[in-house]
């Protein structure tokens, strides 16, 4: 299987003036990337009788597309003529540029080889690595991502009590308490329980695990205390005399519960305002779990460099 070979053009670069540093540059720095390139190895993605387009850079690209909210169209455009585009993905100044049918080609092989998972795995180990210290908590909340369209039979209607259903895929998140890296994942139908779904993404070891009351209940408990956790979990109701202390103490439970749970609304704000998450781009579920490890993926290469500003300035 035949491959193109970029950023050749070195002399190019002679000529021109020294390129300025940006916040793309910083985030190159932050994981090894050859490690994401062994697991990419095996991706033919390439019409046929063309050599194909190297997959590190390719999913470099998709990379480029979440931070600014880019179609395949404006994605190829923008690899034409923007430089710090060009330097992420590892083409020189004047190579040519993959069009939007390699993007839609590498999608299609990462789901193939259902590769989503293990390079957000990879990617957050090593993050992980450089960002968390101490393991002190870990925070699990749920968000409901419009389907791209109504017809997807694999989506479902999510309810709410207050807002309007949904038709749709939801995102079980679990995230670092002090960091807020967003540790592990799983995507199902919007229709699935939070709790129940909920223990599926805890990590190992989450230390106190906090929660809003969607996740009350022993199932959710039973798989936090099985990882060595110990849940905190918003409470509605409590037994107690009248005027006792027992409403006051529940009130200061869920005030402290909340206010630490809170941290992951900031993580589905960022996916759903900046990063284009309202709503999916791809029919599928599996598609639908792409899109959305990849959005985690950037969220938390982002994120580390922010943790990381002083060392990586």
């Amino acid at each position: 299987m035949a491959r193109r070979q970029i950023g050749q053009e070195v002399f190019a670069f002679i000529a021109e003036p020294t390129p300025r540093h940006c916040s793309l540059d910083r985030l190159c720095g932050l994981i090894d990337w050859s490690s994401l390139d062994q697991y990419l190895a095996g991706i033919y993605a390439a019409a046929k009788g063309e050599p194909a387009w190297p997959p590190l850079a390719l999913f470099r690209a998709l990379l480029l597309a979440v931070w600014y909210d880019l179609s395949d169209v404006k994605l190829a455009e923008a690899l034409e003529d923007r430089a710090s585009f060009r330097r992420f993905c590892g083409f020189s100044l004047h190579e040519a540029t993959p069009e939007r049918t390699a993007f839609v080609r590498f999608r299609r092989e990462l789901v193939r080889c259902g590769l989503d998972k293990v390079l957000f795995d990879e990617v957050t180990r090593q993050l992980k690595a450089r960002a968390i210290t101490v393991k002190t908590g870990t925070l699990v909340d749920a968000t409901v991502i419009s389907s791209a369209s109504v017809q997807d039979e694999e989506a479902a209607w999510a309810g709410h009590k207050r807002r309007k259903a949904i038709h749709g895929f939801k995102a079980h998140v679990a995230a670092d308490a002090d960091t807020a890296l967003v540790e592990e994942l799983t995507v199902t139908p919007g229709n699935v329980n939070d709790g129940r779904a909920g223990g599926e993404v805890l990590p190992e070891n989450p230390g106190d695990v906090y929660a809003d009351s969607a996740y009350r209940g022993t199932a959710f408990a039973s798989a936090v205390q099985s990882k060595g956790g110990c849940p905190h979990v918003v409470q509605t109701g409590v037994w107690g005399r009248p005027g006792g202390s027992a409403v006051r103490k529940l009130r200061a439970w869920n005030h402290h519960v909340q206010h630490v749970r809170c941290r992951i609304e900031k993580i589905f704000g960022t996916w759903k305002r900046s990063y284009g998450l309202r709503r999916l781009r791809w029919t599928g579920l599996a598609k639908a779990a792409l899109q959305v490890r990849l959005t985690a993926i950037a969220y938390n290469l982002k994120r580390t460099a922010v943790i990381l500003m002083p060392e990586t300035a």
